[in-house]
């Protein structure tokens, strides 16, 4: 019975540093300006990294536009990848709930660029790995005011499923 209390107050004790992370987080955001509280929404910097890989790869082909459209050239592949790249990321700024799938897609056409493009000087490449990887390991926070929480015992409760997302506290509890 011991190690089941020692366990429940690690995981107390881990809800209350994310609670105070959150409530930073969110008194950050309520003094902060419209492009930030958008940048916050999105996978930013993912996203920004993409479209710099895009241009990046973009680059050669468009040097070598004079013989791009040779048959047999790979010149023509590195401008579908390049612009596919470029979309890519424009796409992860417009739609952050899909940024999952398009950080893989990145990430492969940022490959595979090598083959047409050389990457971008293999700058392009390694700028969409990154960014692709950001896409994926992004997750949204939510972070909800707690100011309509009642003061007695369960406000502990209240705030609690304020200011934490429900599966970040699944995802906690479950870990351990």
């Amino acid at each position: 019975m011991d190690k089941g209390a020692a366990k429940a107050e690690k995981r107390q004790q881990r809800l209350e540093k994310l609670q105070t992370k959150l409530k930073k987080k969110q008194l950050k955001l309520e003094k902060a300006g419209k492009f930030t509280v958008w940048r916050s929404h999105r996978p930013f910097w993912g996203a920004t990294l993409s479209i710099l890989a895009g241009l990046m790869i973009l680059y050669i082909p468009i040097q070598l536009y004079a013989i791009a459209f040779v048959p047999g050239s790979f010149a023509f592949i590195g401008l579908l990848f390049g612009g596919l790249v470029l979309i890519l990321g424009v796409l992860a700024y417009i739609f952050p709930q899909f940024s999952t799938v398009l950080g893989v897609i990145i990430m492969f056409l940022s490959i595979l660029s090598i083959m047409g493009a050389l990457g971008g000087f293999l700058f392009g490449t390694i700028f969409g790995i990154v960014g692709g990887a950001l896409c994926i390991g992004w997750k949204e926070q939510v972070i909800a005011s707690d100011t309509h929480a009642p003061d007695h015992q369960d406000s502990r409760k209240n705030n609690q499923s304020n200011l934490i997302d429900n599966s970040e506290v699944a995802s906690s509890s479950s870990s351990t």
